[in-house]
């Protein structure tokens, strides 16, 4: 399951972005993408998405939050949240995590599974966006990390821009991420620069994480279900 930004592809059609889909992931995967954003988010599936949507960001005009309902192996289903909070201030980026505290707790049933993920912006790990979604999420440590133990995430790895955070009933099942031969105890910080070997994650190059205009490095968590 990906919560993904800046979801944009080629004209943007539905067509293009079908065929993003279809090419990085499969085509027996489900997406959805919320619309009339300049940069929209979204999210990509495994699993069928049975109900999606957006919630209004109040904070900013090309992008809100985007959702959607999961129907993931066994009887709980998981709603997946993509967001992208502001750069401008720690305290707009608490007011839209404040905001969408308010939308999940008026939208998800108590015993369903939470995951929010995407790009916080935040510049500590203590910023006060955190502690607005602290009672709908973990946000305590340990975090993903790099082979190095390195888990932030900006282009230069000195902020911890994004994340992946998870309720309670979800941390439950928390497990390793593994790839080949490599294990991460908490998850997995991906900077294709210093990730050794750059084989386990092929068709990755070690380029990759400095293209022009990279910003962020990605962020997985996984979950034994």
């Amino acid at each position: 399951v990906v919560m993904i930004q800046e979801f944009n592809y080629r004209s943007n059609s539905s067509a293009d972005i079908r065929s993003f889909v279809d090419s990085t992931f499969g085509p027996s995967f489900a997406y959805y993408r919320e619309g009339g954003a300049q940069i929209p988010n979204g999210v990509i599936s495994r699993y069928p998405i049975v109900e999606s949507g957006e919630w209004d960001d109040s904070q900013v005009s090309n992008r809100d939050f985007a959702w959607a309902r999961i129907d993931i192996p066994g009887p709980v289903d998981l709603w997946a949240i993509s967001v992208h909070l502001l750069t401008s201030s720690s305290s707009k980026r608490k007011a839209e995590a404040s905001e969408l505290a308010g939308y999940i707790a008026s939208k998800i049933p108590a015993g369903d599974y939470v995951v929010i993920g995407g790009d916080f912006n935040t510049d500590n790990r203590s910023e006060a966006a955190l502690g607005a979604l602290s009672g709908t999420v973990d946000t305590s440590g340990p975090y993903p990390a790099d082979a190095s133990g390195n888990g932030n995430t900006n282009a230069s790895r000195g902020k911890p821009y994004d994340w992946v955070l998870v309720d309670s009933d979800l941390g439950a099942y928390r497990t390793a991420t593994v790839v080949g031969g490599s294990s991460f105890a908490n998850g997995l910080v991906v900077d294709t620069r210093r990730y050794s070997p750059i084989s386990e994650i092929a068709p990755a190059a070690t380029s990759d994480s400095g293209a022009t205009n990279m910003q962020h490095m990605a962020v997985v968590r996984d979950f034994a279900l």
